[in-house]
């Protein structure tokens, strides 16, 4: 299982990394911006993205966008501060799989990951 992990705050990577390693997944791959994480996306077999909304370069919504173009059935999760009814719907229409509101725990971190890994294994 690889996992990708996008956020511009090292510490919430860092956080995600440690969770997603406690729970047995060691393979997570990191980005800073939706650019990073593209590359990444498209050089690895990733199974599930987490990333957050609010990056520099490329947003996680541009960032959903151009990984919908190349695949339509990846797991992605939106880990993020926004909840504005506009942003939700702008995201859902782009492919967004699912949300993870800040600050998370490591129970909610799980819980939305067992609730897609079904999808991809």
């Amino acid at each position: 299982m690889n996992i990708l992990v996008v956020d511009d705050s090292a510490m919430t990577r860092m956080v995600a990394k440690k969770t997603l390693g406690t729970l047995g997944y060691e393979n997570v791959f990191e980005g800073e911006d939706g650019v990073q994480a593209l590359e990444i996306f498209k050089q690895n077999s990733i199974d599930v993205i987490f990333t957050d909304w609010n990056m520099p370069n490329m947003n996680g919504l541009e960032l959903l966008i151009e990984i919908r173009k190349i695949n339509k059935d990846v797991p992605i999760i939106m880990i993020t501060t926004e909840g504005s009814r506009s942003k939700v719907v702008e995201a859902v229409q782009n492919g967004i799989s699912d949300y993870l509101v800040k600050p998370f725990t490591p129970a909610n971190l799980k819980e939305k990951l067992s609730k897609w890994i079904g999808a991809t294994v």
